[in-house]
């Protein structure tokens, strides 16, 4: 067993490089304005994902305007505030969701032992703005047509911007605010052509709506995508990363789980990677429309003039496992 990843990491240089050329032209020369939302704890490929969109934020492909939460247990915020703050963007405005949403505890106390490690403005939830009023007040200053949601959570926050009503940030409703301001939703949600997931099963009702009534185009990467993309190991057995809470977080957590001896399953990093980069190379789309049950299982149906499309594997998950191995391993401040 590879015990010491920096040689291998060292031969997969040039590839990467190239992976990285191949995703720097697909949106464009201008930084893509993010919304993050975050089911953040107990599980931890979100914190993967935090890391990719800083690594992009600090080579100048993203701009990131607000992390929210999509749970609600006692310490979320302070998570998100440790992660942005690591990465020097300490200001970062922080949202959870202030009415009835999911609360979930961290069996593998990641959460409370980074927590106790790096220093973070917020250190309660109560610190947070209300999510939905945030995401109003965040949208309401952007161009129209501009602002990428990448959703890896639950889609309590977005169901209730969608219900919310004018205030003294806009005058439109939630529904005129979002086909305004957001130009693409992108989701890590549904298994695809049908099953259940977790994301869209927790809440139920919230999923309906939001893949019933979105009013943008939606690009979902399925279960089925992160699933086969086991990262980690690789910043894990880094001998020049010290303190870092991306690493600390994913030196705890995998040898927690049998199922992650070969790294953690990557379903938050791959709707970063294609909410910042574009599908391409990567993948291909399969646009058509999710319906979401009652019971939270979800179905695809193929629809050539949909508005939604769920990602399609169109080369080896071997590089696309191999290049977030790399973003994970950014350091704050550093250039990719």
């Amino acid at each position: 067993m590879i015990r010491d990843f920096s040689g291998l990491r060292r031969m997969l240089l040039p590839g990467l490089l190239l992976l990285a050329v191949m995703c720097r032209g697909q949106q464009g020369s201008e930084p893509v304005p993010v919304i993050f939302d975050t089911d953040m704890g107990p599980d931890y490929d979100d914190v993967g994902a935090i890391a990719l969109l800083h690594a992009f934020a600090d080579s100048g492909k993203a701009t990131i305007l607000a992390t929210m939460a999509s749970n609600k247990y006692e310490g979320v915020a302070a998570v998100l505030s440790l992660f942005n703050t690591y990465f020097r963007r300490p200001d970062i405005p922080i949202g959870i969701p202030k009415g009835n949403a999911v609360s979930q505890s961290d069996n593998q106390h990641w959460t409370d032992s980074i927590l106790m490690r790096y220093p973070h403005a917020v250190v309660r939830n109560e610190q947070a703005e209300d999510a939905v009023t945030l995401y109003r007040k965040v949208l309401s200053l952007q161009p129209d047509h501009s602002v990428v949601i990448i959703t890896v959570g639950f889609l309590t926050n977005l169901a209730g911007l969608l219900q919310s009503g004018p205030d003294g940030y806009s005058a439109l409703s939630g529904v005129e605010l979002v086909r305004k301001k957001v130009r693409q939703l992108v989701s890590m949600a549904g298994k695809f052509p049908e099953g259940w997931e977790f994301n869209v099963m927790k809440d139920a009702a919230a999923s309906q709506a939001v893949f019933g009534g979105w009013p943008t185009p939606i690009l979902l990467s399925g279960f089925e995508i992160g699933v086969k993309i086991k990262c980690g190991l690789p910043l894990v057995h880094d001998r020049e990363i010290h303190h870092d809470p991306v690493k600390d977080v994913f030196a705890i957590s995998i040898p927690m789980a049998a199922e992650d001896s070969a790294g953690r399953s990557s379903w938050d990093e791959t709707a970063v990677l294609v909410g910042v980069c574009g599908y391409g190379p990567f993948y291909s789309l399969q646009p058509g429309r999710m319906t979401v049950k009652a019971d939270g299982s979800d179905r695809w149906e193929d629809d050539e003039a949909g508005r939604q499309a769920h990602l399609v594997e169109t080369r080896p998950v071997a590089e696309v496992q191999a290049l977030i191995n790399r973003l994970m391993e950014h350091q704050p401040g550093r250039e990719m």
